[in-house]
């Protein structure tokens, strides 16, 4: 099993600007190493760290232990606002959210979210939900297993991957990650089959995403975030794959610029939500690529929010 790196550490933390008196939010908390470097900067603040993964947050409240100014909320990030309203928390100093999967979730063979591990095909980072990926590939239609593996999984291939899941389910149900990574070989050419990486690496981020709703909540959750925000206060975001990464970009930049017409002359008064604090998204060095091969599609970006 791998440790936990946590991703863009030294460059997130920087970036946060944390205060010691501040009050913290960690979306995402995984295995707590974002969370620990931002509790090493606190003396009279305060970090609350969300997950719905029971398992994270056991995880995470035995590293995080010596900490009595960390708080473990087991709960979706989309909840956040309604939990820290219960807490009497209304505005905080900043927040991160370092989305994907965690290093131990894929390393955990029994939770389905490596096609490296013979297992379940489950990929719930809430266990208590009823929807899973076996639950998906047997149950979808073509056109909706089609539309969810090229448009969360950009994979050219989509079609006849869920004309094929389509075929062996109608015989046996597809039980285990095997069966999902088997299915996918026999739908694609030698051409693609030989290349670089895994074959089965889209269809299990588009049923992963699918599964757990993920960029179905992210833009509002990142709105609700941005609402938290004391003026002057932060938030960090790091992603992992291109669709994440473009609703970031996407509601920063319209979030950060205020719109005037052409050729009307008026006086601008106001200023924008959020300014950014780095223009041009920020990537792992080459020190971090050699030691966590998770860094190498990370991508981070940081916004403030303009005082009023």
């Amino acid at each position: 099993m791998e440790k936990h790196l946590p991703v863009l550490l030294k460059e997130t933390i920087e970036l946060l600007n944390i205060k010691a008196d501040g009050i913290y939010i960690d979306m995402t908390l995984g295995g707590g190493g974002h969370s620990e470097a931002i509790l090493k900067r606190l003396i009279s603040g305060k970090l609350f760290g969300f997950d719905q993964d029971v398992y994270a947050i056991n995880k995470a409240k035995l590293r995080l232990k010596d900490y009595p100014n960390f708080e473990a909320i087991n709960a979706n990030f989309s909840n956040a606002k309604e939990e820290l309203q219960m807490r009497n928390i209304q505005s905080v100093d900043g927040i991160i959210f370092d989305l994907g999967v965690s290093s131990f979730q894929f390393d955990q063979a029994e939770r389905g979210f490596s096609y490296r591990f013979e297992a379940p095909l489950d990929m719930r980072m809430n266990q208590n939900q009823s929807l899973s990926a076996e639950l998906i590939v047997n149950t979808y239609s073509q056109k909706e297993l089609e539309n969810i593996f090229f448009k969360y999984g950009e994979e050219k291939f989509s079609r006849n991957i869920a004309k094929n899941i389509i075929q062996h389910r109608s015989i046996f149900p597809i039980k285990t990650t095997f069966d999902l990574v088997d299915i996918i070989k026999k739908s694609l050419p030698a051409k693609e089959l030989s290349k670089k990486g895994h074959p089965a690496k889209k269809i299990f981020q588009a049923l992963r995403i699918e599964v757990n709703q993920e960029l179905t909540i992210l833009e509002d959750s990142l709105k609700s975030a941005i609402d938290l925000l004391k003026p002057n206060g932060r938030l960090a975001v790091i992603t992992f794959h291109s669709l994440e990464d473009r609703i970031c970009k996407q509601l920063f930049r319209e979030l950060s610029t205020i719109y005037v017409p052409k050729n009307v002359p008026i006086i601008i008064d106001e200023e924008p939500l959020i300014r950014l604090i780095n223009r041009k998204v920020i990537t792992a060095d080459e020190e971090e690529l050699k030691e966590n091969n998770r860094s190498h599609s990370a991508k981070l970006r940081v916004i403030e929010k303009n005082s009023k």
